[in-house]
């Protein structure tokens, strides 16, 4: 493809492919990009986490502005907003380097309102940007199956489904910042739910029920839901290892809230699971999965499962 013509046709062997953010989730995602056939350069700030793809077929880029000289298409997928903005907006950022045409799609969970500055800065270099979450964990990003949903121009979403599907199923959601922002209900939702399953588990034993019989006879009920299905398992083993950081957890959960300041709107089950999750890092443990919280509870019990 060559340099000065904008993307009209997402194609394997000739759509050159970005990639910034390699961790539990992106290192996975940028994986099917790559069987797929797909010319990719990446970047990461811990240069080790990106080797593996490297050893599939990946060029190590030295910052983002190299990998956006590089590419047609970047994604991003770092931990914050203040990481998105130094990636996107920095000296040595995508859009320093990004040709006109170019587009780029931030796969971060971050603010709609930060997303839609994006869309901005880009159109004013005769880019793209697209916002563009995800939902599934460590789990859905290896298997291809996540949950993406996407902010910006439609005609640039459509072009873009051959790499989105390469990374599980695509909703369009409406104009930029929507992404993020049917992210953030996403997480609003997952919050409430791991507070309920968390506490029939607690329920459940202190009635003296077994709890994986508990579990086996309501998971195909009312009560049934993702979360029981991805994460009673780990509780049980209590293998509290990260599909999902408890600290970007507590991140996106904080967005949230200030999302809803801004709209005068009162959601305290959000609020209630952003303060659980702020006491998991209180004891140092915001490094472990969103399945810890099940720890939250049992200090308040005084009891372990």
């Amino acid at each position: 493809m060559a340099q000065s013509e904008a993307v009209k046709e997402i194609v394997s062997d000739q759509t050159r492919v970005g990639w910034i953010g390699t961790g539990v989730m992106g290192q996975a995602m940028c994986g099917h990009i790559l069987a797929a056939g797909f010319q990719v350069s990446v970047y990461n700030r811990t240069a080790s986490k990106a080797q593996d793809l490297c050893s599939k077929g990946a060029t190590m880029a030295d910052s983002p502005l190299s990998v956006a000289q590089q590419s047609d298409v970047v994604f991003t997928i770092v931990g914050y907003p203040s990481d998105v903005r130094e990636v996107m907006l920095g000296e040595k950022g995508i859009l320093k380097g990004l040709r006109p045409g170019g587009i780029v799609v931030d796969m971060t969970t971050s603010q709609p309102s930060l997303a839609r500055e994006l869309s901005l800065a880009a159109k004013e270099r005769s880019c793209e940007s697209i916002d563009a979450p995800v939902s599934g964990g460590d789990k859905g990003a290896k298997s291809g199956t996540l949950a993406i949903m996407v902010g910006g121009e439609k005609n640039t979403f459509e072009l873009l489904a051959p790499l989105f599907k390469c990374m599980g199923n695509a909703t369009y959601m409406g104009p930029a910042g929507s992404g993020q922002s049917c992210k953030l209900a996403n997480q609003v939702t997952i919050a409430s739910t791991m507070i309920g399953l968390v506490e029939g588990m607690i329920y459940a034993q202190k009635a003296g029920l077994n709890v994986d019989t508990f579990l086996q006879a309501i998971s195909g009920g009312a009560a049934g839901s993702k979360s029981l299905e991805l994460y009673s398992g780990r509780i049980r083993n209590r293998d509290f290892d990260p599909g999902f950081y408890v600290n970007h957890f507590v991140k996106d959960l904080g967005i949230a809230l200030e999302e809803c300041r801004n709209m005068d709107l009162a959601l305290p089950g959000l609020a209630l699971a952003q303060q659980l999750y702020v006491s998991l890092k209180a004891h140092g443990e915001g490094a472990l999965g969103t399945q810890a919280l099940i720890l939250a509870l049992e200090r308040l019990n005084n009891i372990k499962q």
